[in-house]
């Protein structure tokens, strides 16, 4: 059993409580009149001292690989209240010493900084202890006779009083069990002065903090634990919700900035004493530089995305190139015309993301040399084809002259062909009339 004292050394009370919560199989918490936050608080407070005293000074146990693991260090709660002078009621209804220990360690739903505090301490006891159990006891007889209650007999005392401290010693003979190690293991003599030995040394070495620095320590542990859920709610929201590369930055900070706000939320809802938001603004800077981290693999997807969509576009324009497709005149209109067709192509793909343009210009330049070459080609070719065709024209124009010439020479011949026809057509038609007239100069 312990009776917290708030005399004397606070601190030796409270070393000397954590070592009855490690070494005990049931632990007897005896409190005055009523449960209130300063027993609570204590408790919460020796729980974790226990938690710490345990961690900094695993014992040596035989049969035991790894003690502080196995020390089942967490004892049945059994919290007495003397002098208990509450009505065990609620909402107008009877309740056991059980029911009232339960309601005094339910949470609030609320999650502002004062129920937070009302709540951890509250949860820690719940979690802490599995099995707990409460017994109130009426003061023992009249407050006259206190000074004397020492040599009172039974039948001196108040009968209520006798019956609870019956009650309550039944239900410790009959439900307490030997400490146990992990395997069943029972804590014998030796076994025990081990475990006391380690403790108290620990104890001795200064190895444990006062209670400030435990509560520092504490807030340490907490708001570092806050710090990691609350990243992790952000690393779960951000690849859930992130598809890279983000078609602008906007929509990649506004992402963040949404994921960032619930982050801050998770932390703040499971955060202890974050004297001047320290452990907030440590948040912060990790958020910061996960948004910083999140804008380089923006920028690094958005390049390999564009590099992988120019490839498929522009290889075939390039394999083209090789193959001599536009090395010949006019090539280069050709060429030019269909590098637009592609580049519109280009602009239309979805989810290029913020390097898309940059990107492009950046390969349309790395390809210059390739559009001057065919250019080049182009105006030789071109000069070549208009030498061979100025030649072609000239050749083509003397052989019209010529023809011409042996058209106009015929047809001089066939003109003199006509007339020589005619003259000898006249000629007939003038002998025959001279024969005519003879014939009928004769015939007369």
């Amino acid at each position: 059993m312990f009776a917290p004292g708030y005399k004397g050394d606070q601190n030796n009370d409270t070393q000397i409580f954590a070592l009855a919560i490690l070494l005990s199989s049931t632990f007897v918490y005896n409190t005055m009149n009523k449960i209130d936050q300063r027993a609570i608080d204590l408790l919460h407070y020796v729980i974790e001292l226990s938690n710490q005293l345990r961690t900094v000074s695993p014992p040596d146990l035989d049969g035991v690989e790894d003690a502080a693991d196995a020390v089942n260090f967490c004892p049945d709660l059994v919290w007495t209240l003397r002098d208990f002078y509450l009505s065990l009621e609620a909402d107008g209804k009877h309740i056991t010493a059980d029911d009232y220990l339960e309601n005094s360690l339910k949470l609030k739903e609320d999650t502002d900084e004062n129920h937070k505090n009302f709540n951890l301490p509250r949860h820690c006891i719940q979690t802490f202890f599995a099995r707990k159990k409460c017994f109130v006891f009426d003061s023992p007889t009249h407050r006259k006779k206190l000074a004397h209650l020492p040599t009172l007999h039974n039948n001196e005392l108040d009968p209520d009083f006798v019956q609870q401290v019956a009650d309550f010693c039944s239900y410790i003979f009959h439900h307490s069990k030997a400490k146990t190690l992990s395997g069943s293991i029972k804590v014998n003599g030796p076994r025990l002065e081990s475990l006391v030995l380690t403790y108290v040394n620990a104890i001795s070495s200064g190895n444990l903090p006062s209670m400030e620095n435990t509560v520092l320590a504490l807030a340490q542990i907490k708001n570092s634990a806050a710090i990691q859920k609350a990243i992790a709610h952000y690393d779960q929201q951000m690849a859930q919700k992130v598809q890279l590369p983000t078609e602008n930055l906007q929509e990649l900070l506004d992402l963040h900035r949404t994921s960032e706000k619930e982050a801050i939320e998770v932390f703040i809802n499971n955060s202890f004493k974050d004297v001047d938001q320290r452990f907030q603004k440590e948040l912060e800077t990790l958020l910061e530089a996960k948004q910083d981290d999140f804008r380089k693999q923006n920028l690094e997807a958005s390049s390999d995305r564009c590099s992988a969509l120019l490839q498929d576009i522009f290889g075939p324009l390039e394999e083209y190139v090789k193959q001599g497709v536009y090395s010949k005149p006019g090539g280069h209109r050709l060429f030019i015309q269909k590098r637009e067709e592609l580049k519109a192509k280009y602009y239309q793909e979805p989810r290029k993301g913020i390097q898309a343009e940059e990107a492009l210009q950046n390969y349309l330049q790395s390809k210059e040399s390739v559009s001057d070459a065919i250019l080049q080609t182009d105006l030789a070719l071109t000069a070549k084809e208009k030498e061979r065709k100025e030649a072609y024209l000239k050749a083509e124009a003397a052989t019209r002259r010529l023809e011409e010439i042996q058209r106009q020479n015929q047809q001089m011949m066939e003109e003199r062909e006509r007339q020589h026809q005619e003259q000898l057509r006249q000629m007939e038609i003038h002998r025959a009339q001279q024969l005519a007239q003879q014939q009928m100069a004769w015939e007369h």
